[in-house]
């Protein structure tokens, strides 16, 4: 017992050491950052990091010792750079992101893109958000919505972007990456699949069910009480639509209560999705880099070198700036196999100092990074 405290005790004088030695090396950085504001330098120096990493392994005396030494190492030349970036943006040296806050959007003349047809889902939403009386129009896929903001044809698409029990739409993702167009906010939709019919239908005589995938699956223990054949479409809104042309009482579709009420269909079943909490996350997007004042949530997605730790350091980020993650996904990069670009969501908005530091250190630091919008 006696030889364990005095090994401790040792520990701990060893430690103290550690701590006086870290504030030492952390005021010289801070002079280091002093001297990078003065001339212009980066922060961020992968070629130098790599170096000191390569010396400092070379002075230990066994593998697992160089492992540690360099695991320690990276930690300590974060927190460099983190100190670095904190002055820069104590300083003003950070420059002005390439986003404009405004009070409110300029909803009222605008005209608002959405997927489908009428009926849809999206439709719901763009309502909610935009209001009954919005100048809407729909077309048949998220890269047409995605073209008709880009071209200027529309001022706001309204996208499914996330379902609480199917996941995410992947095209989304990837569309966001592609095109200039930015997230200024967002709308959550209850999700209540309905049977609908031709008026006057009877349960007994369907034998063809219509709707998207999605809805077909996530109404998968109402449909298999039944015999019935069950065909995929784009849309459940299409679905209603087919159903509501081709008149025949043998068919039906899975789609809204709205859709139900826009193609003069019955709703024969209500609520016929598996779980009461389905909903669907819609995000509007415009192609104007602007965010609201009060905007509380930040998109972003960057990619990382394919090495180990390089997600942790870029996730330290938002630790360091205690900035509340809330979401990340990720998507297979095209053309690079087996390498991925992440989808962060996390709280924050862009004018906040704790914002700006993250968001320079993951653009120094990681690849690609762009920001998909503050709403």
């Amino acid at each position: 017992m006696t030889d364990l405290l005095s090994l401790r005790d040792s520990i701990d004088k060893i430690d103290a050491q550690i701590v006086e030695l870290y504030e030492k090396r952390m005021e010289i950085c801070g002079q280091v950052a002093e001297y990078k504001i003065e001339t212009g330098k980066k922060v961020f120096d992968r070629t130098r990091e790599q170096e000191k990493l390569a010396k400092v392994k070379s002075l230990t005396h066994n593998e697992f010792n160089s492992h540690g030494i360099e695991e320690l190492f990276e930690q300590i030349m974060s927190m460099s750079r983190k100190l670095q970036y904190q002055m820069l943006t104590a300083r003003g040296s950070l420059g002005k992101l390439p986003f404009i806050g405004v009070d409110e959007l300029e909803t009222g003349t605008a005209r608002v893109v959405f997927q489908g047809a009428a009926g849809a889902y999206s439709q719901a939403a763009m309502m909610r958000f935009f209001g009954d009386q919005v100048n809407g129009f729909h077309v048949d896929t998220f890269r047409d919505a995605m073209s008709a903001i880009d071209e200027g044809s529309a001022d706001f698409a309204v996208l499914p972007i996330e379902n609480s029990t199917a996941g995410i739409v992947s095209e989304i993702y990837d569309l966001l990456m592609e095109y200039e167009n930015y997230i200024v906010g967002e709308q959550i939709i209850p999700i209540e699949h309905c049977l609908l019919g031709l008026p006057g239908t009877k349960i007994e005589e369907i034998r063809t069910v219509y709707s998207h995938p999605q809805s077909l699956m996530q109404s998968a223990r109402y449909l298999a009480d039944h015999d019935w054949r069950q065909i995929s479409m784009q849309n459940n809104a299409f679905a209603a639509r087919k159903v509501a042309e081709e008149k025949d009482r043998t068919q039906a579709a899975v789609a809204s209560a709205l859709a139900g009420e826009i193609y003069g269909l019955e709703i024969l079943k209500k609520g016929i999705n598996n779980s009461e909490d389905n909903s669907t996350r819609f995000i509007i997007v415009t192609n104007q880099k602007i965010f609201r004042s009060n905007a509380g949530k930040i998109s972003i997605c960057f990619e990382v070198p394919h090495e180990s730790g390089s997600l942790y350091h870029m996730l330290s980020h938002f630790i360091y700036n205690n900035l509340n993650m809330t979401k990340i996904e990720s998507r297979p990069i095209p053309g690079r196999t087996w390498e991925y670009r992440f989808f962060i969501d996390f709280e924050g908005n862009l004018a906040d100092s704790a914002v700006k530091n993250a968001l320079r250190g993951l653009r120094d630091e990681a690849r690609n990074m762009k920001i998909l919008g503050n709403y």
